[in-house]
């Protein structure tokens, strides 16, 4: 497959006072992390507050982060409907996006035979790379490794993003999935145990704040500096517990608020954190080399 790289932002978007969508803002953003240790950006994920975004404004984002991102753009497109899901990944390729990611469908709990039917017919109705997404403490459903196996023999279908914490669950995908099939830790917390199984890199969330050093824990791991890399891993776990005290993307979105680089207010139903919670993310920042290149939205 094409190398889309180890380290992935799952990127928020920015919105303005109004709360739109603030697409010169998210560009900025794009190019910032890329500077800062990204390989590539996932847009309109579960960070990105896909659920709460319109059509439209989710193909504009792919379209203007393309626009500043010569490589690495994955769009989120998977949902609980297949129709829909298929539908928006064709004209997510259409507007240049370089891969897709999928989440398992919410609410509805299909069964592992769904899942399987699900996921091919969206890897049916694009050329591009398809990254599977399990992350059941949002959607209540987890695919199987069994049904990832399954997957991973559709040719478009080259990785799995990993959310589930189950370590035993991720060595199974790795053992038994097809030669060049990559495993994407999807928490934070998970990502040096993950690579130590045989997995590929991360999608992240502490990456828009701490992007060089996670890149630097990966690097060293590869590496064989075990010891440097697990040091790394250690200091990071204050922050990225810290920015999962509340809902993802509320803990990230107020972090890059205070440190100047402005992305606004999540959309309803997630709000701003409470007063504790604001306390807990400051007491992370402090002291904290931050590798965000900070500049100003205008």
């Amino acid at each position: 497959m094409e190398d889309l790289g180890r380290l992935l932002t799952a990127m928020v978007t920015p919105f303005d006072e109004d709360g739109e969508v603030d697409y010169h803002q998210a560009k900025q953003l794009a190019r910032t992390l890329l500077e800062s240790g990204s390989q590539g950006l996932v847009v309109c994920g579960t960070t990105g507050e896909s659920p709460t975004l319109a059509k439209e404004e989710k193909l504009r984002l792919f379209a203007e982060v393309k626009s500043v991102v010569k490589h690495g753009v994955v769009a989120n497109t998977g949902n609980y409907s297949t129709r829909a899901s298929v539908e928006l990944t064709k004209e997510a390729e259409r507007a240049g996006a370089d891969a897709i990611l999928a989440v398992v469908p919410y609410y509805n709990r299909p069964t592992q035979e769904g899942l399987f039917q699900h996921f091919n017919a969206i890897a049916q109705s694009t050329r591009l790379p398809c990254i599977l997404y399990n992350v059941p403490g949002r959607t209540v459903t987890s695919v199987s490794a069994e049904t990832v196996i399954r997957l991973s023999q559709i040719e478009n279908i080259v990785a799995i993003k990993e959310a589930s914490g189950n370590l035993e669950q991720v060595a199974k995908i790795i053992q038994g999935a097809r030669k060049g099939f990559r495993v994407y830790s999807g928490n934070d917390s998970d990502t040096l145990p993950i690579l130590a199984l045989g997995g590929y890199g991360v999608i992240s969330v502490a990456s828009h704040l701490v992007g060089r050093r996670i890149a630097a824990m990966i690097d060293n791991f590869l590496n064989a500096r075990t010891e440097e890399a697990a040091r790394i891993h250690r200091s990071l776990l204050p922050l990225v517990n810290s920015l999962f005290i509340l809902s993802n993307p509320i803990p990230v979105k107020y972090a890059l608020n205070c440190l100047g680089f402005p992305v606004g207010k999540p959309r309803l139903p997630l709000i701003e954190p409470d007063e504790k919670s604001k306390s807990i993310i400051e007491d992370a920042l402090k002291d904290l080399r931050i590798d965000l290149p900070i500049r100003a939205t205008k």
